[in-house]
C-alpha cells in the first residue's frame, strides 16, 4: 500500500516509535544517503543518545569504497556492501577490527535488502536499485523510495509487490513527497489532477542553439538543488521530469492525462494537488532534500531538519511557465512512452543512462541525449511491445538489451 495505517505495520504489530526502527541505506555514499545519515546524526544528538536512535543495519555504495568504510566505521552497521567486487579487498580491509560484515557484488545486495531493518531507504541511482529494492519491498516494512527508476523500468510488477506484501512506500522524490503529503488518500475521487513542478534547469531559457556545444560541467551546475551527476543531466534536459511523470503515474490513482507538468523556476512550490472543487493544495518549502527525506524518515511523525525556513516577506516571486517540450522534447518522449505501455519506459530509462553516461565522458553532446534515447526506443519496439514484464528477470534482460542498443547508436554520435 502506499500509505499503511498509522497504527499498525504489515503483521499488525504496533509500530515502532520511528527513531527506534532499524535503518537499510541503499546508496549511502551519494547525496541522498549522506543526508539521511546527516539527519540521523542529528536526531541521536539532539536525543542525547548513540546507536540506539535510528539503529543501522545495512550501508551500501557503488564504488565510493573509502567513503563507505568512514560510514560503516562511524555508524557501525551489521553489513557494509560496496557493489563493486574489485573493491571488496578494500572494504575488509578498511573494516578489520570491527563487528561490521564486508559483502560485494550484485548478489551481495540483493541479501542485503532481504535482513531485518524496518526502515529502507532505497537511493541506488539508476536501475541498478531495482533488484535491492524489490526485495525490501517483498520483506514488507517502510522503503522510502529515492529511485523513480524502480517506477520507470517495472512500475506494474512493484507496486503489485508493494500490495502483495503490505509494505508501505514512501515517495523522498521531492515532487511526489509534496504531492504525498496533500494528496487525500481517503476520497481519491476528489483528485482532479496533479501539477508536478519543474525548475527547468540551468538552460531553462537558452535556445536549441545556445544548447548545442553546452558541456558537462554547465550540465550539473543545478541553479537550486545540489544532486548527484547523473540526476543534474536529467534535469537539465528535463527528462526527469519525464521519469517523475511515469512515477506519479504509478503511485498515484490517476490517469496519465491528470497529470500536469508545470515549470516554476524559483523551486518553492514542490508539487501540487488540484481537486474537483477548484481547490490547489500545494507543499512548500525551500529546495534542500533533507525536508522530503525527514519526512519519510519519521513517518507518520515529523522531525526538525536544518533546513533553511522559507521567509516569506523576502520571497519576490512565484512564476509559473508552460514547459517547452520543442525545446526539450524528454517531457513529450516520456509521455509517449508512458501512453504506449510495455517496456517502452524500461528501454527509455536504460538508453537515458547510457546517454548521460556518454555526455558526461565527453563522448557526446548534449542535444545527442534524447535523440539517442528516441531512436533507442524507435529501434527496439517490437522487442518492448512483446516482452512480458511479470517477472523481474525479463525486465533486467530488456534493460540490458536497450544498454547495448544505446551504446551502438551513442557511437554513431561520437564527438570529433
Amino acid at each position: 500500500m502506499l500509505i499503511a495505517d498509522h497504527e499498525t505495520t504489515s503483521d499488525k504489530s504496533p509500530v515502532l516509535s520511528a527513531a527506534d526502527r532499524s535503518i537499510s541505506i541503499f546508496g549511502s555514499t551519494g547525496s541522498i544517503g549522506t543526508s539521511t545519515l546527516d539527519l540521523i546524526e542529528r536526531a541521536r544528538s539532539g536525543n542525547g543518545r548513540d546507536h540506539d536512535v535510528y539503529p543501522i543495519e545495512v550501508l551500501t555504495a557503488q564504488s565510493r569504497v573509502k567513503e563507505l568504510v568512514e560510514q560503516a566505521r562511524k555508524y557501525r552497521p551489521s553489513v557494509a556492501v560496496i557493489a563493486d567486487e574489485s573493491l571488496y579487498a578494500e572494504l575488509k580491509d578498511g573494516l578489520a577490527g570491527t563487528d561490521v560484515e564486508a559483502a560485494c557484488g550484485r548478489q551481495a545486495l540483493k541479501e542485503a535488502a532481504c535482513r531485518p531493518s524496518q526502515w529502507t531507504m532505497a537511493g541506488i541511482v539508476g536501475a541498478a536499485g531495482l533488484e535491492p529494492t524489490l526485495n525490501a519491498v517483498r520483506r514488507g516494512g517502510v522503503v522510502g523510495l529515492a529511485n523513480k527508476e524502480c517506477l520507470v523500468c517495472a512500475g506494474d510488477l512493484f507496486m503489485a509487490a508493494v500490495e502483495a506484501h503490505d509494505a508501505t512506500l514512501l515517495p523522498v522524490d521531492s515532487e511526489h513527497n509534496a504531492i504525498y503529503q496533500v494528496f487525500d488518500q481517503v476520497n481519491p475521487k476528489s483528485v482532479e489532477s496533479l501539477i508536478l513542478t519543474a525548475s527547468g534547469g540551468p538552460f531553462r531559457t537558452w535556445s536549441t542553439d545556445e544548447m548545442q556545444p553546452v558541456t558537462p560541467e554547465q550540465a550539473v551546475a543545478h541553479p537550486n538543488w545540489s544532486m548527484g551527476a547523473k540526476i543534474s543531466v536529467d534535469s537539465a534536459t528535463m527528462m526527469n521530469k519525464g521519469l517523475e511523470l511515469i512515477e506519479a503515474a504509478h503511485l498515484f490513482p490517476v490517469s496519465e492525462d491528470q497529470i500536469e507538468i508545470i515549470v516554476h523556476p524559483q523551486s518553492v512550490v514542490h508539487s501540487m494537488v488540484r481537486y474537483r472543487d477548484g481547490s490547489v493544495l500545494a507543499q512548500m518549502g525551500t529546495p534542500d532534500m533533507r525536508i522530503p527525506i525527514a519526512y519519510a524518515l519519521a513517518w507518520p511523525d515529523r522531525i526538525e531538519t536544518p533546513a533553511d525556513r522559507l521567509d516569506f516577506e523576502n520571497l519576490d516571486q512565484l512564476t509559473f511557465e508552460t514547459p517547452d517540450t520543442i525545446r526539450f522534447p524528454a517531457l513529450r518522449l516520456a509521455r509517449e512512452c508512458l501512453q504506449a505501455g510495455g517496456g517502452a519506459a524500461t528501454v527509455m530509462n536504460a538508453a537515458n543512462e547510457v546517454a548521460v553516461g556518454h555526455f558526461l565522458n565527453k563522448n557526446i553532446g548534449f542535444l545527442d541525449i534524447v535523440r539517442i534515447v528516441e531512436r533507442t526506443v524507435e529501434v527496439m519496439q517490437t522487442e518492448w511491445e512483446e516482452t512480458p514484464l511479470s517477472e523481474i528477470e525479463n525486465i533486467i534482460d530488456l534493460d540490458l538489451k536497450a544498454r547495448g542498443e544505446a551504446n551502438g547508436i551513442s557511437s554513431q554520435f561520437k564527438q570529433k
